[in-house]
């Protein structure tokens, strides 16, 4: 059984952002804190005030996590990035709107006295009969950082009744060790709260806050003592002048969070294998299938997510291809149109989409990868549209004369024709690459259209090139951003030309690209290439459709690992006391390669391997406090070499998105060891002691907690068929009285012969439906049946 909390996230866009730069303009980027831990950077949108960008993260969080922030920083290349502002939202806040947020926050002001993080452990407790009040000091973990050492210098301050004792200043920590006792009288009442605070100690300015906790002593008096971790908080009944907001701009905004309890994968068997029989029994003339209701009855907002749980559901269970099959053939059944074919959003197109993406990300990336650096690279003006052509100067030393228009679109004409050229000749030659799976898939749907329209053999191409071109292609090369093709975002220029070679490779897709011309008129120079490239679509998916001889022998192909490469990238090696095998290298930057079984490394990609860590040996895998190196982009993994004795590899990544997510892929394929380590060290081992908590004991306990949990989410995933299964149930769940009237509405419209007409709770329902029940009430109960904790934490 496990708990998972899933947050999802869309930066859609800002406006009205404040100018923060001497051009009277910004830079803007956002930051997403969980709890005050940077876990994703967007790229920077420059010289903007309504920056666009469009960015999805989902990222699996610790079930106790209390808030997110987005920050809004602007970008300065000479001296610190600025804060523009930030908005912050709590679970309470997600919690009351369990289907998610969407819309416009305003940003407020960044208060220094309410960037609070960490926790401290206290022990409360009364002495002498109840006349005397200690509080015991023990320590504190992950404080804010308040120096430009990239640390802090805390100190508690302890009031009780009107008087204040103060600890010892532990210098250059964040998580600091006290062990100190302050005790105080008891009056007669006693005063209600003792409260704690955290300060930063500065030698010249003054003190910072770090944080407060208030206890209760009436619920002492009951308890007689508390002992435990106490999470610092803001101090609110400070008097504030009112923080601008409103003023600072506003951001757009979908977040949603899921609060999921995953049964023991038996619990699932029912309704998995209920779900499999329907898809392997494929489509029954005369009666209504399950998975026609389930698209019948999934609103358009959830089909997207319906769609990638079935795809994923069904690629683990090796029938990925048999369910694709089914919703192409429930889908050319309804009455349809050529020239419209899978041009809607159903389940078909949408788990169709989906399916390409989970298992075609390597692939798109080999494809569009070249083409689209280049485009980046050469940063060329390409513009066909007269009402849109920019004369510009050209020339040197003297020389200049003003390029005509004729001349600035002929140019432009060359260039896209060059990309287009490029481009198409790589997916031309790129068949036998293609995964085995969506071969599979494109060759069923090629049959299937070709079935359903035997008059149209134009048709078949066209169904293919409607996924592959239009829903995979197209939007890849518009923002390839957001398939992780670039890390930034492309500026106007290239933006431009990446449109006009997105709508292109559509052209080509349609096949027919007079149509495209005579909506667009000025596309008509690039007409030959259209053509051309359109022969060249068609010679590729005849080669793409008709390869099937390496694909016998079974369908074990289809549920086969995609590939054993998880991640892999160079990486700076800080190098420290010890004897792993990393410690020992020459160089300071390596390949790393991690495999479903172990991390290795060599000194180029491609060169013979220097020594890899088995996963088996891997006991954490976690950030680094950025004054141990001087950068808040190294992470540590801990792991045991081959005599037993626990090392640490510190690396450094070139930024925090690549930092998490070798982190995650890190996480994600140790999950299951055994001996993972709940605690560990931030810092490191200098000299006699750690930079974190100053312990002398090398082989002491950690003084940070281990976030395991904490992974960001991709389509690269392995397969989780339990998760899958938990959200294919919370969906069915919600539609068990609307699957029964679309049932028998489908009925009705079919005619007599196929049923009874007419609904009531005493009409007998069909064996598929009364058995989809039946599992679904089976995992009610189960879920009845989890502590109340649990309970708590279902949406």
């Amino acid at each position: 059984m496990a708990r998972r909390s899933v947050l999802s996230i869309r930066i859609v866009e800002g406006r009205n952002l404040p100018a923060k730069d001497i051009t009277g303009s910004s830079d803007p980027y956002c930051i997403v804190k969980i709890d005050n831990e940077a876990i994703v950077r967007t790229a920077t949108v420059w010289k903007t005030l309504s920056p666009f960008w469009g960015e999805e993260y989902e990222v699996q969080l610790h079930p106790t996590f209390h808030s997110i922030s987005i920050y809004v920083m602007d970008e300065d290349a000479l001296s610190r990035d600025d804060v523009i502002g930030k908005v912050c939202i709590t679970r309470t806040m997600l919690a009351e709107h369990p289907k998610g947020y969407s819309g416009w926050v305003s940003l407020s002001e960044v208060d220094p006295d309410e960037e609070v993080q960490g926790e401290i452990h206290l022990r409360v407790e009364l002495l002498e009969g109840g006349q005397r009040l200690r509080c015991t000091v023990l320590e504190a973990r992950d404080l804010a950082k308040k120096d430009r050492n990239g640390a802090s210098d805390p100190f508690v301050c302890v009031s009780y009744n009107g008087k204040t004792q103060e600890s010892t200043v532990v210098k250059k920590s964040c998580y600091p060790r006290w062990n100190e006792a302050f005790e105080f009288e008891l009056p007669d009442p006693p005063a209600e709260n003792l409260c704690v605070e955290v300060w930063d100690w500065d030698l010249v300015s003054k003190n910072d806050f770090l944080g407060k906790v208030v206890v209760s002593v009436q619920g002492l008096q009951a308890a007689g003592h508390q002992e435990g971790w106490f999470r610092l908080h803001p101090d609110t009944a400070k008097a504030r002048e009112e923080r601008r907001r409103g003023s600072l701009g506003s951001l757009q905004l979908q977040v949603r969070l899921r609060d999921e309890t995953v049964l023991p994968s038996h619990c699932y068997q029912p309704l998995v294998q209920l779900l499999c029989q329907e898809v392997k029994a494929g489509h029954q003339a005369g009666g209504v299938h399950l998975v026609t209701l389930l698209d019948e009855t999934t609103t358009a907002e959830c089909r997207q997510d319906v769609a990638v749980n079935l795809v994923k559901l069904f690629l683990g269970q090796g029938l990925v291809k048999e369910f694709l099959d089914l919703l192409f053939e429930l889908e050319l059944a309804k009455p349809c149109e050529p020239n419209t074919l899978f041009r809607s959003n159903s389940l078909a197109s949408k788990s169709m989409e989906s399916f390409l993406k989970v298992t075609g990300m390597q692939y798109l990336h080999a494809v569009l990868g070249p083409t689209i650096s280049r485009v980046f690279e050469e940063k060329k003006y390409v513009e066909l549209d007269p009402s849109k052509v920019e004369i510009k100067d050209v020339g040197c030393s003297g020389l200049h004369r003003v390029q005509t228009e004729s001349e600035v679109m002929e140019q432009g004409r060359q260039l896209l024709q060059s990309y287009l050229r490029e481009l198409l000749d790589t997916i031309g030659k790129s068949a036998p690459t293609c995964p085995p799976v969506i071969r599979a898939a494109f060759r069923q749907l090629f049959q299937r259209v070709g079935e359903r329209f035997p008059q149209h053999q134009h048709t078949q191409f066209v169904a293919v090139t409607s996924f592959l071109c239009l829903r995979f292609f197209s939007p890849a090369i518009m923002t390839p951003k957001l398939f992780h093709l670039r890390e930034t975002h492309a500026d106007a220029r290239t933006s431009r030309t990446l449109l006009l070679l997105a709508k292109a490779v559509q052209m080509v897709g349609n096949m027919e690209p007079a149509a495209g011309r005579a909506k667009e008129e000025w596309l008509a120079p690039l007409q030959p290439a259209l053509q051309h490239g359109a022969s060249q679509m068609r010679a590729f998916i005849t080669q793409l459709v008709g390869m099937e001889e390496e694909e016998k022998g079974g369908e074990g192909w289809l549920c086969a690992p995609r590939t054993a490469v998880v991640k892999e990238g160079l990486l700076f090696v800080h190098k420290t006391r010890g004897k792993g095998p990393l410690l020992a290298s020459a160089s300071k930057k390596l390949h790393f390669c991690l495999t479903s079984e172990a991390l290795s490394f060599s000194k180029s990609p491609g060169a013979e391997r220097c020594g890899s860590i088995a996963l088996a040996n891997i006991r954490a895998a976690e950030k680094v406090e950025e004054k141990s190196f001087g950068s808040c982009h190294v992470m540590q993994v801990v792991y045991v070499d081959e005599a037993g004795q626990q090392e640490t590899a510190y690396l450094q990544c070139k930024c925090v998105n690549e930092l998490n997510q070798w982190l995650s892929a890190l996480r994600k394929v140790c999950g299951n060891n055994p001996q993972l380590l709940h605690a560990y060290h931030p810092g490191v081992f200098r000299g006699d002691k750690w930079s974190c908590c100053h312990q002398k004991d090398r082989t002491g306990p950690g003084c940070g907690r281990t976030r395991h949990s904490i992974t960001l989410q991709d389509w690269s995933d392995p397969l989780q068929p339990d998760v899958e299964a938990q959200r294919l149930f919370q969906h069915l769940h919600g539609l068990q009285q609307p699957l029964r009237e679309k049932y028998w509405q489908l009925m009705e419209e079919g005619g007599p012969q196929n049923g009874p007409r007419g609904c009531g709770e005493g009409t007998p329902l069909p064996l598929e439906l009364r058995r989809l029940f039946e599992a679904l009430q089976d995992l009610e109960h189960c879920h009845r049946q989890l502590p109340p904790a649990l309970l708590e934490l279902q949406t």
